[in-house]
C-alpha cells in the first residue's frame, strides 16, 4: 500500500497508462485523452488497474482535485510505483481527509485484479476480488 485505505468499486483495467494532466477531466472523472483506447471512460468511484501513471507532474494536482471533488478513481491499483500518482493521493488526504488506495501489485495479482468485476481495497493491504461476471 503506498496509499492505505478502504475502498471498494467496479474493476476497469486500463490499456494503457493514463496522464491525469490532459488526460482526465476532473470535473467528470472521465478520460479525455482522445490517443487513449478507453477515451470516454469514466474513472469516478471504479477501482482502476494500469501499469504506471504517464505525464507530467501536474498530474498529482489533477488528481488530489478529482478526488476533492468526488470524480477520482476509489483506488488506483499499478505495478510501478509512480510517485506523481502517489503524491496526489496523499495531497488530498492531507489536504481534504479524503483518501484514495493507491497500491502496488505483481503481475500476478494485477491479471486477477484487471479479470475481476469488482475489488475491495482494505487498509490492512488485501484485495478482494469479485470474479467477472459471464
Amino acid at each position: 500500500m503506498v496509499v492505505a485505505g478502504d475502498a471498494s468499486g467496479a474493476v476497469l483495467a486500463l490499456d494503457e497508462p493514463l496522464s491525469f494532466w490532459g488526460g482526465f477531466e476532473s470535473e467528470t472523472g472521465t478520460i479525455i485523452d482522445q490517443a487513449h483506447p478507453q477515451v470516454g471512460e469514466c474513472l469516478a468511484g471504479r477501482v482502476v488497474t494500469m501499469t504506471v501513471g504517464r505525464g507530467s507532474s501536474s498530474a498529482s494536482t489533477v488528481l488530489a482535485e478529482a478526488i476533492r471533488r468526488g470524480t477520482a478513481p476509489a483506488a488506483l491499483v499499478m505495478t510501478e510505483l509512480d510517485e506523481i500518482i502517489a503524491l496526489g493521493a496523499i495531497v488530498a488526504e492531507e489536504l481534504y481527509a479524503l483518501t484514495m488506495p493507491v497500491v502496488i501489485v505483481d503481475e500476478v495479482t494485477m491479471a486477477a485484479v484487471a479479470g475481476a468485476a469488482s475489488a475491495t481495497i482494505h487498509a490492512a493491504g488485501s484485495i478482494t476480488l469479485d470474479p467477472q461476471l459471464s
